[in-house]
């Protein structure tokens, strides 16, 4: 069974608040009112300076478990949401599995499921692991982008991103964090520059909260549990809205939706459920035992959701 050995995560030391990005983004005073006042963003992380393979390598430096364990790494999944980050020919993956040690790794990018790529992720490395049947293999996940273009910031009315970075080791089976049920959904009707199309973007508004319910639900009952055994729900973070409307959807308590991150980092691309599940874990939110919820959304639109057990 799929588990999660460690995750570590970074965010950079810059804060940038909202109305610092205005200019940068096009925002006019009342979208700013909106994205602080109504969708509970504040701020964001960002490191002008840093290199995109800057990003990934911080977000690997606090991965202690990965600490002389390098040949036990059969397998290397970059889970990004935009499908390019980078122009050709740099390619930051393998420059990168040559700084940790990680050569002799299988390394690849994994994508198209937008922000709802690391459970993806996630899924394949435990698949591959599994069918290879070593079971001191290892794979790496890792999260991270740059908010390098004003398309890979915004999503208008919705979402700010900021940067930051996880990664994830991942085994074929565990003692704790062990994958219960992964469910997904894809509604490509919705593929398509939604601020250019507003009757498409009024359809997908409308149905987003449906089709990412589903996908709880469906989690949820794959992995043979009622909702209530679900101790926490660690999220996208789109905005802070879109959870408590969720929540009182689906009869779920939304002071069991981690949410804390989302005034202070934004949307952070894939790595966002890792930075919840890192902050969970500091604060002591899990207990042995307990049965928790990884969910995301993607534009294009893909709804994900993992159940794991602690």
């Amino acid at each position: 069974m799929t588990a999660l050995e460690a995750v570590a995560t970074y965010l950079p030391e810059q804060r940038v608040s909202i109305e610092d990005l205005a200019a940068r983004l096009g925002l006019r005073p009342i979208q700013v009112k909106l994205f602080r006042r109504f969708l509970g963003l504040s701020q964001i992380r960002l490191d002008p300076e840093g290199t995109l393979l800057d990003l990934l390598l911080a977000g690997a430096a606090g991965l202690d478990a990965l600490h002389g364990r390098e040949h036990q790494v059969r397998y290397v999944l970059y889970a990004r949401t935009m499908p390019v980050v980078v122009p050709y020919p740099l390619n930051p993956l393998h420059e990168l599995c040559r700084a940790l040690g990680l050569d002799r790794a299988i390394a690849f990018t994994v994508t198209h499921h937008a922000c709802a790529t690391s459970l993806l992720a996630v899924d394949i490395a435990g698949r591959l692991l599994a069918a290879d049947g070593e079971p001191d293999a290892l794979a790496l996940v890792l999260t991270g982008e740059k908010t390098f273009t004003r398309d890979a910031q915004l999503v208008p009315g919705t979402s700010i991103f900021g940067e930051g970075a996880a990664a994830c080791l991942v085994s074929a089976d565990g003692p704790r964090d062990r994958l219960l049920s992964y469910a997904t959904s894809t509604r490509g009707e919705f593929d398509g520059r939604l601020e250019d199309l507003p009757e498409l973007a009024a359809r997908y508004e409308q149905e987003y909260p449906d089709s990412l319910a589903q996908v709880l639900l469906a989690a949820v009952a794959q992995a043979g549990l009622p909702l209530d055994e679900i101790s926490l729900i660690l999220p996208h973070n789109v905005n802070v809205v879109s959870w408590q409307r969720l929540s009182r959807k689906i009869g779920f308590p939304v002071d069991r939706v981690l949410l804390d991150n989302v005034p202070v980092t934004g949307h952070a691309f894939c790595a966002d459920s890792f930075m919840n599940y890192a902050t969970a874990m500091d604060r002591g939110l899990l207990r042995p035992g307990d049965r928790y919820l990884f969910a995301a959304a993607g534009m294009g639109a893909t709804f994900s959701a993992m159940v794991f057990e602690h």
